[in-house]
């Protein structure tokens, strides 16, 4: 459940981008939709348990999983979806998602002394039964930063840790900023910075990683070879409550209890997780097919009367955007290239102000997925700027930027400033029923606004290839539709910096750059100063429009009204699948 911990600190979310993902404030709340979803409650009724049972658990995609459990290697949503009824991760947190010493293993901070002291508890097991040890948790750190293994996760963030660039360039044979005072069998780590960051207290900050790995299983694996091993993708260990006893590949996998599971015994005796297409998602909440299973919101409608069930939901760090491609990854950066189709803010401007987002949710999500104004989510209080209204529908205003850029019509389209025809191609997932019919709708938009917008490929992209495209700079893609499911510390900057490999539009300038190093700076510390720099990135962002939010939406699963301690809550993430099971 602890969705953004499991993914480190970002994920791609794998659904339909436009329409159904992404998520923040309860706006709407003049229509069905909205009204429905003040109802909702982020718990299941509490009831006492009974011990046994099987539950089954839907996902959601219309391609197979990619099926790699590591979460350094991963990227999928999917993946981690499947996989967080093991994946714990080491720390509990608070509702505002503070980290405490509540979980499998404490945390202190030492400002002073630049270090984090992780301690995991005695008796949290691997599910073949061998103590979590220091090891574990440094080896992690050495999947993700070793060239070998082609991480993802190696970010800017994490080269704060001392020594981190030494051993990623292979300087080193070891990160010398990792202690383990007690030996690698010990249970402690303590980990050096060149500096302390303010968001370091927080959940999926991005400065150091809450997950480990079975050393003991993995080291005898070339790090090359480790995505490929059996060891991530057929028998992988976890210390959560329950392990892996079969898998289908990209289909289903079984879990059963983990008997040395540190909380207890879980409730149930077997999980069966199952992909289901989106387009069958009603039908399966209808006929109860499953025990749990995600409502796609343009579905609402259909299943909101189902007996025999509870409607549990939250609104997640999550939000759709349109990113436009104006450069390339080039050695272990970002490099823009100022010649680009899209490097011309009237354009991305003019693109953003002319899409019809508002009346497209009203009439296909029924208000469940919503407009969203700015990259930080509502649910960051003071860090979101609510001065930022985002780019209302004003085909007049689109007109005017095309026009006074040089965009100058020429039959039926515009052609680009120096006469040349422009053609735009757009890349964009395939996923629920509503995504062409969407992908479609924003298209003729920009034909309105003169723009000869044409699918990248033709067609809407599954999920795996669109991924490779996006995060390979493929040629024929101008304009992308995507979207984060975001950590649980604000800081945009794993997102959206120089050096970051999610920095999928590939833009970098002096200024982004600079707010970005302010949001996470000594003198943030000062909250006021930090809030003053989020509302500052969030005006640029804006302005610029090289990455344009779209939607959020609440995330509402339909849960089989027999079962009690399931919950949506932050507080609960880590232990909810050891809470969940039938009522007596």
């Amino acid at each position: 459940m602890k969705l953004s911990k499991v993914l480190g600190s970002v994920g791609v979310v794998s659904a339909a981008a436009l329409a159904l993902v992404a998520c923040g404030k309860s706006g709407n709340s003049n229509n069905a939709g909205a009204t429905d979803a003040k109802k909702f409650k982020q718990t299941t009724p509490v009831k006492e348990v009974k011990k046994g049972g099987t539950l089954s658990y839907a996902i959601e995609a219309d391609t197979p999983f990619t099926g790699v459990f590591n979460n350094e290697l991963s990227t999928s949503q999917t993946d981690s979806d499947v996989a967080q009824f093991g994946n714990e991760a080491l720390f509990d947190t608070d509702d505002s998602y503070r980290i405490n010493s509540k979980g499998p293993a404490t945390f202190k901070l030492d400002r002073k002394a630049k270090t984090i002291s992780i301690e995991v508890k005695k008796g949290v097991k691997w599910s073949d039964g061998k103590q979590v040890t220091a090891k574990d948790v440094e080896y992690e750190y050495e999947i993700m930063a070793n060239k070998g293994s082609k991480s993802e996760r190696y970010t800017a963030s994490l080269q704060n840790i001392v020594g981190m660039t030494e051993y990623h360039d292979g300087k080193s044979k070891t990160i010398s900023g990792i202690d383990m005072p007690d030996g690698e069998n010990g249970r402690k780590v303590v980990i050096h910075f060149k500096e302390m960051k303010p968001g370091m207290l927080q959940s999926s900050n991005g400065y150091f990683l809450e997950t480990a790995s079975p050393y003991h299983q993995l080291k005898s694996i070339p790090f090359n070879k480790l995505e490929s091993s059996d060891a991530v993708r057929k028998n992988p260990l976890f210390f959560g409550p329950y392990k892996i006893s079969k898998i289908v590949r990209g289909q289903s996998v079984t879990w059963v209890p983990n008997k040395y599971y540190w909380r207890g015994t879980p409730k149930l005796d077997k999980i069966t997780v199952s992909v289901v297409n989106p387009n069958s998602a009603s039908q399966a909440i209808k006929s109860h097919k499953f025990d749990i299973a995600r409502v796609v919101n343009s579905q609402w409608q259909q299943v909101k009367n189902t007996k025999g069930v509870n409607f549990v939901a939250k609104v997640p760090l999550q939000y759709s955007y349109m990113g436009f491609k104006v450069g390339k990854w080039e050695n272990g950066k970002n490099v823009m290239n100022p010649k680009a189709k899209m490097n011309n803010k009237s354009l991305r401007q003019a693109m953003a102000y002319a899409m019809n987002i508002d009346a497209v949710e009203k009439r296909y999500t029924q208000g469940l997925t919503f407009r969203v104004p700015t990259l930080i989510p509502e649910q960051f209080g003071n860090y979101f700027d609510k001065n930022i209204k985002g780019y209302n529908y004003n085909l007049k205003k689109a007109n005017k930027l095309l026009d006074d850029a040089g965009y100058k019509k020429k039959g039926k389209y515009r052609v680009q400033p120096n006469g040349k025809p422009l053609t735009i191609h757009l890349a964009a997932m395939s996923g629920s029923s509503t995504a062409e019919p969407i992908t479609q709708n924003y298209i003729q938009q920009w034909k309105k606004i003169g723009l000869n917008v044409k699918l990248t490929t033709g067609r809407l992209i599954e999920f795996n290839s669109f991924c490779d495209k996006v995060q390979h700079d493929s040629k024929d893609v101008d304009v992308f539709m995507a979207g984060w499911s975001l950590s649980s510390e604000p800081s945009p900057n794993d997102l959206y910096n120089e050096k970051a490999p999610f920095n999928y539009t590939r833009f970098v300038t002096k200024k982004n750059t600079q707010l970005l190093k302010d949001i996470d700076s000594q003198k943030a510390f000062n909250n006021k100063y930090r809030v003053q720099k989020f509302h500052e990135w969030q005006k640029y962002m804006f302005d610029e429009a090289y990455v344009v939010p779209t939607v959020n939406a609440y995330q509402i699963d339909a849960v089989n009204s027999k079962l009690t301690g399931y919950s949506l809550k932050p507080s609960d993430a880590n232990s909810v699948w050891y809470n969940v099971g039938y009522a007596k």
